[in-house]
């Protein structure tokens, strides 16, 4: 498979091997001691074992997502290493890995909690790369957590495959050369779901915002005004709620009496699950505002989400990265794998994150080496498929994948406690992509530490 790069990028970097990266705007600095500062690179492998870092929310809002992480990362690492039936790496269109682990080692793990909390994700990410030689940092479910990391892994001069995080910045003002994102983001959230907005509800309708209050919520809300208030909406209010924040029927009364007849959640995991299923308890559902019924937008979406919300999601419209009842023959693989190993459908984390820990070893396989700049090369402009999203690009000026993007919606009929969403619209990639420079942001050069 051929790996296009862009010269102005790949060449300014490759002149700057080695040069300190930058620091996610606003995070606190580390300072790291490099023990092997005779290495070429940072943590450079000398044995036979090689160590990937898995650092997930185990505790927390976006637990659930966490633990369904790091069973993806366990199978990968299998499948990588030879064990299992090989999953995606069957139907995987690069053919570098061979079962035999990467670049002649076997891969091992290490893993932290991130808590969902960005001081605590970047100590345990520091731990695994000072202290457990972690070559490379990857996973998260909050868009804040993986900047925060992305920028560490940055300054420390280790590749970063971002897990789930579906904030703009992250691949647009807080980019970095180390970091590499899997996910779509809120932008093309927007440009695929308002349209089926559009079809479902008119375009004569009030919204109002609860939003969650840290970089991916406003990300978010950003994306779906920018996009419903195009076609006609008209936004009420935006109220920002805390992540984590349990009960939410003091931000769902004002709703009530807002004149709004549309209500988005910009919330995640749990937060989604409580604040939806009290908007229901409320009788928001039931109520008629404005001459429509009243409904419910959830942008983001998650099996494991909708799962928790029961029967609160039936015909409430969202999106997706990924969803285990797609048919292509990588999905397909894929969902058997994890199946046989845990007893239940992968949710769209597991899935997202199983791809950068496969897409990081192939690219080093490919690069002959885990140095940084080599193995960001062989990221940068990678195109790919047979991962479950169909044909997918890693755009070299951004580091963001470009692919389809799924707009579900919860199902009427479910036919067992995991068939609770329905894939109602693939939207083609042509229709979500923007230009590079639209959400700004700087590469920089590679930091090899």
């Amino acid at each position: 498979m051929s790996n296009k790069k862009t010269p102005i990028d790949t060449s300014k970097r490759n002149l700057l091997k080695g040069t300190a990266g930058i620091i996610a705007a606003g995070s606190m600095p580390l300072v790291f001691s490099n023990k092997a500062f005779a290495a070429s690179y940072r943590n450079e492998p000398k044995g036979g074992t090689v160590t990937f870092g898995f650092n997930v929310p185990q505790t927390g809002a976006y637990a659930d997502e966490g633990a369904d992480e790091l069973r993806a990362y366990k199978l990968a690492v299998q499948h990588i290493n030879g064990e299992g039936d090989g999953g995606m790496l069957n139907t995987f269109s690069s053919k570098t890995l061979k079962g035999n682990g990467v670049n002649g080692k076997k891969v091992v793990y290490v893993t932290g909690d991130t808590q969902t909390k960005s001081d605590a994700a970047r100590a345990s990410a520091k731990r695994m790369i000072e202290k457990d030689g972690a070559v490379m940092i990857t996973g998260g479910s909050s868009s804040g957590v993986a900047i925060a990391v992305q920028g560490l892994c940055q300054e420390a001069g280790v590749i970063f495959m971002a897990g789930l995080t579906h904030s703009n910045d992250t691949t647009g003002k807080d980019k970095r050369a180390n970091g590499f994102r899997h996910f779509f983001n809120t932008e093309m959230t927007g440009a695929a779901l308002a349209p089926v907005l559009k079809n479902n509800y008119g375009t004569d309708r009030v919204a109002y915002h609860l939003t969650a209050d840290y970089t991916w919520g406003w990300s978010q809300e950003g994306s779906i005004r920018k996009y419903t208030e195009a076609m006609g909406w008209k936004t009420s209010q935006a109220v920002k709620t805390p992540v984590g924040a349990g009960d939410f029927s003091q931000y769902i009364t004002p709703v009530l009496n807002s004149g709004a007849d549309v209500l988005v959640l910009n919330h995640y995991g749990k937060d989604m699950v409580n604040s939806l299923t009290q908007a229901v308890q409320f009788g928001l559902r039931d109520k008629q505002v404005n001459g429509k019924d009243f409904t419910i937008v959830v942008p983001l979406y998650s099996r494991l989400m909708a799962a928790g919300a029961g029967d609160n999601v039936k015909g409430i419209f969202g999106s997706t990265n990924w969803h285990w009842s797609l048919q292509d023959a990588g999905s397909k693989a894929f969902v058997k794998s994890f199946g046989q190993a845990y007893g239940f459908p992968p949710s769209q984390a597991a899935h997202t994150t199983y791809c950068q820990a496969v897409l990081y070893a192939d690219a080093c396989q490919r690069a002959g080496s885990f140095k940084p700049s080599a193995v960001g090369a062989a990221l940068e402009g990678f195109k790919f498929d047979g991962l479950g999203n169909g044909p997918t690009e890693y755009r070299a000026e951004d580091h963001q994948c470009f692919k389809d993007v799924l707009v579900v919606k919860g199902k009427e009929n479910p036919s067992s406690k995991f068939d609770v969403l329905e894939v109602v619209e693939v939207t083609p990639r042509s229709q979500v992509e923007y230009k590079p420079s639209m959400l700004g942001g700087e590469l920089g050069p590679f930091n090899n530490g």
